[in-house]
């Protein structure tokens, strides 16, 4: 699926594209042709006058149009029949011009160009990019929406014709009707009908009167390229989060591209796409599911630390199924935030195109974090509402922490009868292992245990972590030194770039890393006094590793995750020292484990066949050694 491939279909485009272009250029007139067919023209003009009583009103299209047009245009209009049949009509009416009409509403602004019909500007009037500037998803060609179709034995697309404008109200709405016409009352037609404060448009594209010029019979495709403008600071950042996702199977599944390198699909029964750029989405939605569709992703960034304008190249080609009155889809289009609560309104999944995480994350995100964090940011500044949010979920956890640490505690308090165990039995490491299960089943006391609390904590905070780099809520929202938490913090700028670190030194990774380091010190210093068990990780790497990890990395990640983490830690800290200090008195915690070695504990299964196997490895290992 990520594997790069040689777009053969390109090579044979540009080869198609090349040779009608040659043709085009050696059919045309030359200049004694056109003085020729002038003086024609003109002796037709007088001949006209002269016999006017005699001139009856033509029926047919194509000669209305040369008959309208001067003399000297007369054969490049025949040209234009020539390549385009009845679609030529088109070519001569007053539209046939570069021109364009807006339609808007108070959050989004459309241009809609008379060439093609297509929307050739989006601008978010809201938002503005993290140079300051508007928000436009669609600008000077980074879209080309295109319908291929067959009609009088020519293969035809709508990108090269001219669409007629009506723009007109329905109630509140602002509709616009794009019409491709051979007659006045034959077309194909764009319509856009866009609602007060909505980034999704109604959009429809119909055929009236083409039956018999429309050649059903040939594939018609409807054909969306796409470059993704950069719109945030960090290219890195932005670039993992930029990715096409899409809904097929009639809503059962939801799949995406690869986010780096070149991929490539072809899906069944597609029911809407999203050309997602991190922060933002512009998407198409049928009523309809298309057929089948070929859908591309391209990586354009190649080298991050270079300035960029594009993200992502999106492409797809959807096969359109006429029905006996010609052609008719019922779709929608969206360009707006790439918002939960947004997504949600319109009840079609759109939060599957959300990297929310999977499974019990992407749960625990949609219906518990996303609405919690509304409310608080409703309410507070956004680098407020997150340290409330870690807060809360930090308490909500503290009676998993409180176990985790009351095992800590009582691990700490075994340690010298441990020792013992490991001095009596020094050499045999089977024998230790055996002595020292025993001794911790006892006591109540098992690492294993420690362990457990630590695990369940993990979907709660992997879907945090999953959360924060999508909250479209923290975009643009300052905290502290730090002007946007979507994107990193810079207290330093560097003058040279460091690998995987940047160009930048930001500072709540730096916090955050140490809260890390304080935190394991703390909570595996009593681990690392221990010796080393084989087999098992070592912790005084470890320790080190992960803040080492978060200094790096993070550098160049949404500061309001680091704020996260930060916090996190140093609300685990302090827990730590509560418990420590408050609640877990080790004496009595010694005394307990004391009692419990004076009354007989059954095993369970699974310590039964431990404990079996552990022997059953002694007694071999000591008859290994008679043999000898």
């Amino acid at each position: 699926m990520e594997k790069r491939k040689f777009d053969i279909n390109s090579l044979i485009g540009i080869l198609l594209i090349g040779g009608i272009l040659a043709w085009m250029t050696y059919n045309q007139p030359s200049q004694e042709e056109l003085e020729a067919e002038k003086q024609k023209q003109e002796q037709a003009v007088q001949e006209a006058e002269e016999s006017s009583n005699q001139q009856e009103e033509t029926k047919d299209i194509t000669p209305e149009i040369v008959n309208s047009a001067s003399a000297t245009d007369s054969v490049a209009l025949q040209g234009l029949q020539n390549r385009l049949g009845s679609f030529a009509y088109s070519g001569t009416l007053p539209s046939a011009t570069d021109a364009t009409t807006v339609i808007e509403n108070d959050v989004l602004r459309l241009t809609v160009s008379n060439k093609g019909g297509s929307i050739v500007e989006a601008k978010l009037k809201n938002e503005t990019q993290y140079l300051g500037q508007p928000v436009y998803l669609i600008k000077d060609g980074n879209s080309d929406f295109n319908l291929q179709f067959n009609a009088e034995n020519r293969a035809l697309n709508t990108k090269d014709l001219y669409f007629e404008p009506t723009l007109t109200q329905n109630g509140d709405n602002n509709v616009l009707s794009m019409k491709l016409k051979t007659a006045p009352n034959a077309y194909l037609e764009y319509r856009y009908e866009l609602k007060p404060g909505d980034h999704m448009l109604d959009f429809s594209v119909r055929t009236q009167g083409l039956d018999r010029i429309m050649d059903t019979s040939q594939p018609m495709y409807l054909n969306w390229d796409f470059k993704g403008y950069r719109q945030a600071k960090s290219i890195t950042y932005e670039n993992r989060y930029t990715r096409l996702t899409y809904e097929h199977e009639n809503g059962d599944d939801h799949s995406k591209l690869s986010p780096a390198g070149e991929d490539e699909e072809i899906e069944k029964d597609v029911n809407w796409m999203n050309y997602r750029t991190h922060f933002f989405s512009s998407m198409l939605l049928t009523d309809t599911p298309f057929k089948e569709v070929k859908l591309t992703s391209e990586d354009l960034v190649k080298d991050e630390t270079i300035d960029t304008i594009f993200t992502k190249r999106y492409g797809a080609q959807m096969l359109l199924e006429p029905k006996a009155g010609g052609l008719s889809y019922d779709m929608n289009m969206y360009y707006g935030p790439t918002d939960y609560q947004i997504f949600k309104q319109y009840d079609r999944n759109l939060d599957e195109a959300m990297p929310l995480g999977w499974g019990i994350f992407g749960i625990i995100n949609k219906y518990l974090i996303i609405p919690v964090f509304g409310l608080l940011s409703s309410w507070f500044p956004a680098g407020i509402a997150i340290i409330l949010l870690t807060i809360l979920f930090k308490l909500l956890l503290s009676p998993v922490q409180y176990k985790q640490y009351v095992s800590q505690a009582k691990m700490k308090v075994l340690k010298p009868e441990l020792d013992a165990i490991k001095k009596k039995h020094e050499g045999n490491q089977m024998k230790i292992q055996q002595e020292t299960l025993k001794l911790q089943n006892i006591a109540g006391a098992s690492p294993l245990k420690g362990c457990l609390p630590a695990l369940m904590q993990i979907p709660v905070f992997y879907a945090l972590f999953t959360f924060f780099p999508t909250a479209f809520d923290l975009r643009q929202k300052s905290f502290l030194w730090a002007d946007d938490l979507s994107s990193y913090d810079v207290v330093a700028e560097l003058p040279f770039n460091i690998p995987f670190y940047g160009d930048h030194v930001s500072l709540f990774p730096i916090l955050a890393s140490i809260a890390i380091f304080i935190y394991m010190m703390m909570s595996t210093g009593q681990q690392m006094q221990q010796q080393q068990q084989p087999g098992m990780p070592n912790m005084k790497f470890i320790m080190y590793l992960s803040p080492l990890f978060m200094l790096v990395f993070f550098n160049n990640y949404a500061s309001g995750l680091s704020v996260y983490y930060l916090t996190s830690n140093l609300i685990t800290i302090g827990i730590m020292l509560v418990i420590k200090k408050f609640i877990i008195d080790e004496d009595k915690i010694h005394a307990k484990i004391q009692e419990n070695k004076k009354k007989p504990k059954k095993q369970n299964r699974f310590q039964r066949k431990m404990s079996e196997m552990m022997e059953q490895a002694e007694a071999q290992k000591k008859a290994q050694q008679k043999r000898k």
